[in-house]
């Protein structure tokens, strides 16, 4: 298993869009018109062969519109890993008790979006490609789009959490990891590539996907632009789109 795609929701896509190309040196590969059934638009925009999406209501009522009004702004959606066997995935789900609440499949890539509050924290989708190293929801020429200059990988997600130790035990059955406590108090899920950390929830932040960590080829540079668009720095730590996203 492996993290490949976070999604992030905002009211003003193209804003939000214009901000993380311009500071993590991305580019958009793809505007999915399926979306379009959950009432959305976005953007997907590989780092590597890992993707950031950005998702924003076109409807009225949709799922992301009352997730944002619920978080009272933008922040993380979903999170997408990578499995080998989604059959088997759907069997241990079931023996858990979690709902599936959409699935699809298509030769080349099959999900699974699982009830967020069966497990806590997000929307998960579990993902299936063929060949591993496609990814049909990032578009026909997203490895043209795919620069590495700047930014080179999603390697984590943070999750934030009233009760973190719960969330992550829970996290852990469904992905079927173990969960690692750490000295700072949050605990992670090592997977293949990528870790899933998760953490309590500060007065500044809400509960659910709060953080992205991304590795960049040099952190100067990027603060710099973040700066540049007005955005918050913490040292290693900017923030964009309703998220902080550490440089690593």
């Amino acid at each position: 298993m492996r993290l490949r795609q976070v999604a992030l929701a905002a009211r003003k896509l193209e804003a939000v869009v214009d901000d993380l190309t311009a500071i993590l040196g991305i580019e958009v590969a793809f505007h999915d018109p399926g979306v379009a059934t959950f009432g959305l638009r976005n953007a997907v925009m590989p780092v590597g062969d890992t993707f950031l999406e950005v998702v924003s209501p076109d409807a009225p009522g949709s799922a992301a519109e009352r997730f944002l009004d619920r978080r009272g702004g933008d922040g993380g959606y979903m999170v997408i890993v990578q499995t080998d066997d989604v059959d088997a995935d759907r069997r241990r789900l079931d023996a858990l008790g979690v709902r599936i609440v959409w699935e699809i499949a298509f030769p080349d890539i099959a999900t699974v979006h699982l009830h967020p509050r069966d497990i806590g924290g997000a929307i998960l989708s579990l993902d299936v490609a063929d060949p591993p190293a496609s990814w049909r929801w990032a578009g026909p020429e997203w490895e043209s789009k795919s620069r590495t200059d700047v930014t080179t990988a999603i390697v984590g997600v943070e999750l934030s959490a009233l009760e973190p130790a719960p969330m992550a035990a829970r996290w852990g059955e469904v992905l079927q990891r173990a969960c690692e406590a750490r000295a700072d108090g949050s605990w992670e899920i090592p997977l293949d590539q990528g870790t899933l950390r998760f953490v309590a929830v500060t007065e500044a932040r809400s509960t659910g996907v709060t953080g992205l960590d991304v590795a960049v080829v040099a952190r100067a540079p990027v603060i710099a632009a973040a700066r540049a668009r007005g955005c918050r720095v913490d040292g290693d730590t900017i923030e964009i789109g309703g998220i902080r996203v550490r440089l690593l």
